[in-house]
């Protein structure tokens, strides 16, 4: 009776290492196998976006996502001949979610970095973009230096904490010698309006967006930023064939003048 149970013991953990290995496997192989032709057999492709990131991609009032990656992505799939899905998500968990196959890419926002680029394949730079530092109108702060005992808040897994980790002196000069991180940009702007953050440091084209909205009056940019940057799309590894298809429509839609008609409707 030992040995038998030894035996079923011995094949049960067999069973589990090969399960094991096999699914480990096939989750790289998904991650670098080309699936545009199967994406084209279905019909559709999964975009996945934080829907907070305005102008980029957000819902409005009636709850419907909109935004400048919105459009831009629905003009692209359109002549790519394929439907575009919207899927929010949790935006620190963007690449886990793309490599698991719940989404096909990553547009909202998403700016181009050596990190980001060891997970996903990047299509061409659409939109040139800063990490802005913004307070409220009646603040002492005018320069990076003077973010010293302040507490500057910062969407978390957001490029803006990336960009200041690049200046490591400047951050551990902040208040606890590190960012507030907030789910969203919009709460950390909220914050900063109530006066609970002394600093937010976001996205150029989001901060703007949002001062506009809320009034000019009440917030300042200030001259120094956490550095320039460029938006792209991110799509898995394998994927080189979608990665293609994106670029040509969008090569296309500048020089038709598509891109520019979307850029002004949310820009100009």
């Amino acid at each position: 009776m030992k040995k038998i149970r030894m035996r079923l013991v011995v094949l049960f953990s067999l069973l589990i290492i090969g399960f094991l290995a096999i699914t480990g496997c096939s989750s790289n192989t998904s991650n670098n196998e080309d699936s545009f032709s199967k994406i084209k057999e279905k019909g559709y492709i999964v975009m996945g976006l934080d829907d907070t990131f305005a102008p980029m991609g957000f819902k409005d009032e009636k709850g419907e996502i909109v935004g400048f990656d919105v459009d831009l992505a629905k003009e692209v799939f359109k002549r790519i001949g394929l439907e575009v899905r919207f899927q929010p998500i949790d935006w620190t968990m963007k690449e886990s979610e793309l490599k698991a196959g719940n989404i096909d890419l990553i547009w909202n926002g998403y700016s181009i970095n050596d990190e980001r680029k060891e997970k996903v394949a990047f299509s061409k730079p659409y939109l040139e973009n800063k990490q802005i530092i913004v307070t409220l109108s009646n603040s002492d702060i005018i320069t990076k230096n003077d973010l010293k005992d302040k507490n500057v808040a910062a969407q978390n897994g957001s490029s803006a904490v990336d960009a200041m980790n690049k200046e490591p002196t400047i951050v551990s000069s902040f208040k606890g010698g590190e960012p507030v991180v907030f789910d969203t940009n919009n709460e950390a702007l909220m914050d900063l309006e109530a006066g609970r953050v002394d600093a937010f440091v976001g996205d150029e084209v989001l901060a703007r967006y949002y001062i506009k909205q809320r009034g000019y009056d009440k917030y300042k940019v200030i001259e120094e930023n956490f550095g320039k940057e460029e938006y792209g799309i991110g799509m898995r590894k394998g994927d080189k064939e979608l990665v293609k298809q994106v670029d040509k429509a969008l090569d296309d839609m500048k020089q038709d003048g598509t891109y520019e008609e979307i850029f002004n409707k949310w820009f100009k």
